[in-house]
């Protein structure tokens, strides 16, 4: 618990409203002197020096420190919202010198024991993801279509069977680090010689070298190709949505598993319809004759022309809904709605004709046939009297 924690400033030896290079060099005193690189299999070391690691973590950090010093443990305890933060665990002892204590001079202080474990280089590991976009129209997506991709990746060197090695070739011991697949780095630094263990440049990490390297792949054991692949584009795909193509990608290292590849798909913009989800939305235009008399009309939809009757006095703007005419659902057997908005033809360039009849049509006309038109004038003229 928080209460039963020893005051930072105490864990690192300073006063209380010591300066920041105060903090530093205390924390760089006390890290050096406990570090468990320092202290192989010493418990107790390894729990001093996470605890200052965790008063570093607050006094170092100018809004935690200000908390702490306000509040004490309450201010920075995670279960007060705040956290020391800092070095959790204690981590890699040059690590932590070499990127906070750069300025103290010194070449570093990886030469204790070093950071962890290393992974087998030779144990086998899955190929690498490849990413491929392909652009279909608009009614492609909407039914789906089946396309030709081409697909960059690593493949298996069909010449040396992804081992590397020429025909008669093998693979053989390092002679730089004797199969260890490592070798020691020496260097005099602030407190001393230090060792360094880092995998060998000569074989890579493996421990082994091959002797004739193969001559189709540079001794790699993959190479860069293209693939043509057929894949089959599900009706109802939108644009940005993206297909995983199970073991397409690189081939993988040491007999591991291939990586896949992901195919976004881009889609055309259609001269006539809109998507939305699922719906499509669309205009057609209507003769002013059509809509003062009412029709049947075609209208598009992405199986193909429908008729629809529009009603006699329909006004321009007006929507109406053809179910089930949208794109389909991927995951199930469904597909979505198709709204189709009708917009009246203003005629234009009327000879004096038709220009007369038109009149002629406009002052037959009454209160009954243009409500809207009628009363808003009459709306305004009680307004302005």
């Amino acid at each position: 618990m928080a209460e039963e924690k020893r005051d930072y400033y105490e864990v690192l030896g300073l006063s209380k409203g010591a300066s920041d290079d105060e903090i530093k060099k205390a924390f760089k005193t006390m890290a050096r002197k406990y570090h468990p690189d320092l202290h192989p299999g010493d418990k107790e070391a390894e729990e001093k020096f996470k605890e200052i690691n965790e008063a570093y973590g607050v006094l170092s950090d100018p809004e935690k420190k200000s908390r702490y010093d306000q509040f004490g443990h309450a201010g920075v305890d995670p279960n007060y919202g705040g956290g020391a933060g800092g070095y959790g665990g204690y981590g890699d002892i040059n690590d932590i010198f070499d990127n906070i204590f750069s300025g103290f001079g010194g070449g570093g202080f990886s030469g204790f024991g070093g950071g962890g474990s290393r992974s087998n280089p030779n144990a086998p590991r899955a190929g690498g993801d490849t990413k491929v976009r392909l652009t279909i129209d608009f009614l492609e997506a909407c039914k789906g279509v089946k396309k030709t991709v081409n697909i960059q990746h690593l493949e298996k060197c069909s010449q040396c069977g992804g081992t590397g090695a020429d025909a008669g070739s093998k693979k053989v011991t390092c002679k730089v680090c004797g199969g260890t697949g490592q070798r020691t780095e020496r260097r005099q630094s602030l407190f001393g010689t230090m060792e360094t263990v880092v995998p060998c440049s000569a074989c890579k990490g493996k421990g082994q070298t091959i002797e004739n390297p193969c001559k189709g792949c540079g001794g790699a054991g993959r190479v860069r190709t293209t693939s043509s692949l057929e894949v089959n584009i599900p009706a109802g795909i939108d644009n940005g949505q993206t297909i995983r193509l199970s073991g397409k990608g690189d081939a993988g290292i040491n007999g591991g598993p291939s990586g896949d590849a992901y195919l976004t798909i881009l889609v055309k913009e259609h001269e006539h319809f809109t998507r939305d989800g699922n719906d499509i939305y669309c205009e057609v235009p209507i003769s002013y004759a059509q809509a003062v008399l009412g029709d049947e009309i075609k209208v598009p939809t992405i199986d193909g022309n429908v008729a629809y009757t529009i009603a006699e006095g329909t006004q321009s703007g007006t929507k109406f809904r053809l179910r089930g005419k949208g794109v389909k659902y991927i995951n199930r057997d469904a597909r979505g709605d198709q709204y189709v908005t009708v917009k009246v033809e203003v005629p234009k360039k009327l000879s004096k004709k038709q220009k007369d009849l038109l009149k002629k049509f406009d002052e037959s006309l009454d209160e009954k046939n243009n409500p809207n038109q009628r009363g808003f004038f009459d709306k305004l003229k009680d307004m302005f009297e």
